[in-house]
Parts: structure tokens; sequence; C-alpha cells
């Protein structure tokens, strides 16, 4: 073995968008930070950022109904829906700076315009519908949400899904035209691109980090195999960001933490139906969602998802849920069973036995076939042909499972900063909303492992320059949310739909 002592600032595992997030905002404050990042993979962002294997929904709680839960008076909730909100308001910031400092030329390249509508059928779930827009509209960051269950207005909003429909069927619909389409992957290799070659920060693609480890009470030393050389190495560093996607969970076990204790995670991979009729294509220029069904899992929201992928435009249909015991989707069949030891088995089988339906709900979309998948996109389009759409398999999701003193272990579905009491040691778990988020979360984890530079002034002001909003809550403020969005979304292009 060879020990390469090389000390830096930070070192981050993975080449997606969370660490490519954390380096460029750091980079950007503070030029003078050295940082080491390093990619199991050839090439970046090829796992959960990929084009393919993300959402792709810039998500901002326009249309995601599970954002906004109802009562048991009735009663509709958004503080959730606010909050993703603000926070996808802040990755759109940030974008808007890159894009103005010329470090992106094209933000067309990344991001679009797309309509977000939310959409429901029965009388019960009409008047939901009406009661979320009602209490959405009533806060002037949704101000701009339009609603209708006239079948005329549909069929101007998504002419394909109303295709076939009779007058006699109850339905309603919300519109957002503030709506985007990302592509994330494409986003994460600007990233890259600005790192490498305006920062000379190295990104050493297959490289695999397989242990963390102290180095003396400041330090802590990455245990690295060149993939191709199959050399192994040490690299210093006083902070470790883990952001390896799925493969976070099973790194951070190996780290000499109490905090990682009692955590697990449950590995769920994504399959759409995508579209091969060009024409059937060009009808549908909208995102929409509609509701999941019983005991399915947030992530499974069904939706007709118009995209744009590598600068060209796609339809996809979904997602079904599969099952694969692999973290990543270029992982190893072992992750699953690897990954249980003595600390989370209380969590894993007590998320096991209070999610039986969850379960259920799995196993019979791993049994659905080709004709199954086809006959629930026709809830949508009515007069769907199997030959028109294919099955593409997506990137894996490996959702958190943490301890419950109540349940022995509960099922997470949003994301989680697992940090060292220090914040020398810091690592992402979780899924969605993910990547639409990533800015926000990465904030988070500025506050947790980089404190005392968030007390310089100097950094203050950078910060607020790139992401106005970065610091502070804006729901009070409407004049001031209004002014940096509508500056935001010209810089995007995004002002037509404005």
């Amino acid at each position: 073995m060879i020990k390469t002592n090389k000390d830096y600032d930070l070192i981050c595992v993975g080449g997606g968008i969370m660490s490519a997030t954390l380096a460029l905002i750091l980079k950007l404050c503070d030029p003078k930070l050295k940082i080491l990042i390093f990619e199991r993979l050839p090439s970046v962002a090829e796992e959960s950022t990929k084009a393919w294997n993300n959402a792709g929904t810039g998500h901002s709680a326009f249309c995601e109904l599970n954002y906004t839960p109802q009562d048991e008076n009735g009663k509709v909730d958004i503080s959730k829906a606010l909050d993703v909100f603000q926070q996808f308001e802040k990755s759109k910031q940030f974008w808007s700076y890159l894009v103005s400092q010329n470090l992106i030329k094209d933000p067309q390249s990344f991001i679009h315009s797309i309509p977000h509508h939310a959409w429901v059928r029965g009388k019960k779930d009409v008047e939901f519908l009406k009661q979320r827009y009602e209490a959405m509209t009533s806060h002037f960051m949704f101000e701009e949400m339009k609603f209708s269950d006239q079948h005329s207005k549909l069929k101007e909003w998504f002419p394909l899904i109303m295709e076939n429909r009779t007058e006699d069927e109850i339905m309603a619909a919300t519109r957002m035209d503030l709506g985007t389409g990302v592509n994330f992957g494409s986003l994460t290799e600007h990233y890259f691109r600005i790192l490498e070659k305006k920062f000379e920060v190295p990104v050493l693609r297959e490289y695999e980090v397989l242990d963390i480890d102290p180095d003396g009470p400041e330090d802590w030393s990455a245990k690295v195999e060149n993939l191709q050389t199959k050399e192994i190495n040490y690299y210093d560093a006083e902070h470790i960001f883990i952001g390896a996607g799925g493969g976070a969970l099973s790194l951070l076990q190996k780290v000499e933490i109490p905090e990682k204790d009692g955590y697990g995670g449950f590995p769920v991979s994504g399959q759409w139906l995508f579209c091969n009729n060009r024409e059937i294509i060009e009808k549908h220029h909208a995102k929409v969602y509609s509701k999941a069904g019983v005991d399915a899992p947030p992530m499974s929201v069904p939706h007709l998802d118009a995209r744009y992928i590598n600068g060209k435009k796609e339809l996809l249909f979904g997602p079904f849920a599969g099952f694969s015991t692999k973290f990543l989707k270029e992982g190893s069949i072992l992750d699953l069973p690897k990954s249980i030891n003595l600390g989370n088995i209380p969590s894993m089988w007590g998320v096991f036995w209070h999610n039986l339906p969850l379960t259920s709900y799995l196993i019979e979309q791993v049994k659905m076939d080709h004709k199954d998948r086809v006959n629930d996109l026709k809830v949508f389009i009515k007069n769907a042909k199997p030959e028109d759409w294919e099955l593409k398999v997506a990137g894996q999701r490996v959702q958190i499972i943490k301890k419950d003193e109540e349940q022995g272990g509960v099922l997470e579905f949003g994301t989680d900063v697992v940090h060292s009491r220090d914040g020398k040691i810091t690592a992402l778990l979780g899924a969605s909303p993910g990547a639409s988020t990533a800015v926000n979360i990465m904030l988070e984890v500025l506050k947790i492992a980089f404190p005392e530079k968030l007390e310089s002034k100097l950094l203050q002001e950078k910060l607020e320059i790139m992401i106005p909003f970065w610091n502070s809550d804006v729901r009070t403020d409407e004049k001031r949310f209004k002014r940096v969005q509508e500056r935001t979304s010209k810089i995007l292009n995004l002002e037509a739909l404005h």
C-alpha cells in the first residue's frame, strides 16, 4: 500500500449533484479551499442524477398532491408545499447566478418551462383538489395557480389526456405556468466543468472510497482504490462529505461515529414507460400528476411527464416500482444484506412489520407485465397502444430507515443529513425531492460543517449575491420574493410562461 500525504479541506464522495453543489458553492465563496472529489464510475452524474434515472421535475409542490395532506377534518395543510417551494426557488436563484456570470452559457441546456398540473377524477377527489387550490392560492407564493373542472379548459391544458373523454366524467385540475422540467444530469455536468476548468478541482473518476477513519484529532483519512490499477491510497481531509446516493449508507456504516447507529436502507427501483411515437410526444407539453394508489409510497405518484433529455423532447409515464437488493443501479446484489447489522436490525424489523401493505404493493408492482402497465397508462391516455411505449429501468433509490422508540423503526421518504457532532463528517441519505432542493440541502451541510466560515461577513455577502434567500424565510416578504423570482425567471428564460 502507498500512503499519499495530501491534506484537503474537503473530500466529497460521489460524482452526483449533491457533491457538485457543495463543492461549487464553497469554491465560489472561497477559491482557496482545497477540495477533492471521488467517483466510482467512469463518468460523473451517471447514477441518481442522470436524466433517465431522475424524476426530472423541478419539484416545487405545484402538482405533487402528497405535499398537501388533508387532515381528518378535511383541512388541507400547505406547510410542506411552502417549504419545498422555497427550497426549489433557492436552487433556481443559484442557477441564475451561474448563468448571469456566464459560467453556464445556455440555461435551456438544463431547464425548460413546462406547466405543472395536478389532475384528479371523481367527486371526492375533485372536492379535495378545490380545497387544496383555495388553501394554496391564499398565499402569495401560489396565487398564480389556476383551477378548472371544465372539460373545455382541460383540453387546452393537456389535450392528449382529454382525447376520447365524455362530458359526464367528473374531473378537475390545477395549473401552474411557472412549472419547470430540469435535466439534473446536464446541470451536474455543467457544475463539474466549472469545478475542473475554472477552479482546477481534481475529480478522480473510477476511484472508490472503501473506508473512512480518523487520522488524529483534527482530520479524517479516506481509503481509496483506483479501480483501474487496483492501487490503494489514503487521502487526508478536515471534512468529508458522503454524497454517494444509494451508496452513502454502506460507506457511512463504516465510519466510526455514533450518529450512524440505527440507520438502515430500503432500496426501491423505478421503471418508466417511455413513448417511441414522436406524433404522440408532440401532443403533450405538461407535467400532469395524479394521486398515488392505496398503500403506494409517495415516490410512486403516477404522472404523464413531458421532458427534455439531451436536447430532445420525450414523454414518460410512471413510475412503476421494482425491487432489487442493490443500493445503486451499478451496485451489488449484496448491498442490502451487507447493510444489516446488530445496530439497525430493530429499525429494519420495525419498518417491515409496520409496512406490510407497502410490501404487498411492491410485490404487485414487480409482478406487472407490459399489458398491466399500459392499462395503468390508459387512465391518462384512453387510447394508449402497447406498441407506442417501451419500458425503461430508471435509477435506484434507498429510502431511509431510522430508529423509533414506539415502532422500532420508521421508513422516511425525504432526505436526512447525518453528521458527526463536530460536523467533520456529513452524509446525505434518502431520496425525493432530492436534486430539486440540492442547494438548500447543501446550505444545511455548510452550516453543520463550516459554521466558522459562515460567520464571515464577506462570505455571507457572497452567498447573498448567489442565493438571495440563502438564510432567510421569504414567506413574509412578498415584494422581495416577487422581485427576486421575476429576475430569476428572466435569466433562466422562463419568463414566457411567468
